[in-house]
């Protein structure tokens, strides 16, 4: 019997059943999120529906015990990987006081977590990257072995931070994973008036480094990608642009109407060939999952989130004045 896709690429059937387990997990806190704000009970939500396959298949090629991870907004599957729970997500799009990101002083999606290695990431587009750097040189300077993650959007790739931070890395070769998450849309605007190449990857050859786009749908090739990636960067071979083409299920957030400038048609197309059926497609052609199993993962998973939910919406909320720690030098 040959080896199945997963196992050529050194993966156990125990790691690609949990690759699912954890997207499952985004998915499913994400949709109990939209519930709650559309209830009032939450603020705010920004949405990595649609996205999970590539943050987890990333994720899982990295070292959560030694490599860095700077994510953007939607990296609900990068970050749960890494470390944070359910419970975390859920303090956060409350805004309580036990929000480990901020304390509850920041929008949902602002991940932080010192003990896991996220590094806190603030509300200008982009910014992740020239710090992502920064950590890439640090491993330079001080002869460490690890790698620094860092993941933005198709419209991220816009910005002067990107171009500034690329071509500072490139020149010093530091051991930086560029990971562009391409949705399709930059808030409303769509990807062809966005750039005027096929891809965000043809872009490294200006800085020379290894550029490559994959599947976004499909966790198996982003986990090659970047494992390829991180080894080269390890190497001393410097970074690595690597971009992964999915589709945003959601609006951009949930202050956002998407029906006003993409079709219907085009995000049930979508739909079709979400991650979460074709990826449990996979294990189900592979003998790894049933129906039945997936049924009993969820249901566990249920419990998770509804545990979360209302842990979350029990927490209390942080004191007025403690807006004012960490801005003003304290004696």
């Amino acid at each position: 019997m040959s080896e199945l896709r997963h196992q050529q690429m050194g993966l156990s059937d125990a790691d690609v059943l949990q690759m699912f387990e954890t997207m499952l997990l985004a998915r499913m806190i994400d949709e109990r999120m939209w519930l709650l704000n559309r209830a009032g009970k939450i603020p705010f939500v920004i949405s990595c529906q649609g996205q999970e396959a590539a943050q987890v298949g990333a994720a899982m090629a990295l070292d959560n015990k030694k490599d860095y991870v700077l994510p953007y907004y939607r990296d609900m599957g990068v970050v749960l990987h890494f470390g944070m729970t359910a419970q975390d997500l859920m303090l956060s799009g409350f805004a309580k006081a036990e929000d480990p990101n901020s304390g509850g002083r920041q929008m949902p999606g602002h991940f932080g977590q010192k003990k896991n290695r996220i590094v806190t990431g603030s509300s200008p587009v982009t910014t992740q990257v020239p710090h992502a750097v920064g950590f890439g040189l640090a491993a330079k300077m001080k002869n460490e072995e690890f790698v620094a993650f860092t993941t933005f959007g198709e419209g991220s790739s816009n910005q002067g931070d990107f171009h500034e931070g690329i071509n500072f890395a490139s020149v010093h070769d530091l051991p930086v994973i560029f990971m562009c998450e391409n949705n399709k849309y930059a808030i409303s605007v769509p990807l062809e008036k966005q750039l005027n190449c096929e891809n965000v990857s043809d872009r490294a050859v200006g800085y020379g480094i290894h550029g490559e786009t994959v599947d976004g749908n499909d966790p198996l090739a982003v986990y090659e990608a970047i494992s390829n990636a991180r080894q080269r960067a390890l190497n001393g071979d410097g970074p690595s642009l690597i971009e992964t083409v999915s589709y945003r299920l959601t609006p951009h957030s949930s202050d956002d109407d998407d029906s006003v400038y993409r079709a219907k048609e085009e995000v049930e197309a979508a739909k079709k060939i979400d991650s979460i059926i074709t990826f449990g497609s996979y294990l189900k052609d592979a003998g790894l999952l049933t129906d039945e199993k997936e049924e009993e993962m969820r249901s566990k998973l249920r419990k998770v989130v509804d545990d979360a939910t209302d842990y979350a919406e029990k927490a209390p909320y942080a004191e007025p004045e403690s807006a004012l720690k960490h801005v003003y030098g304290e004696e």
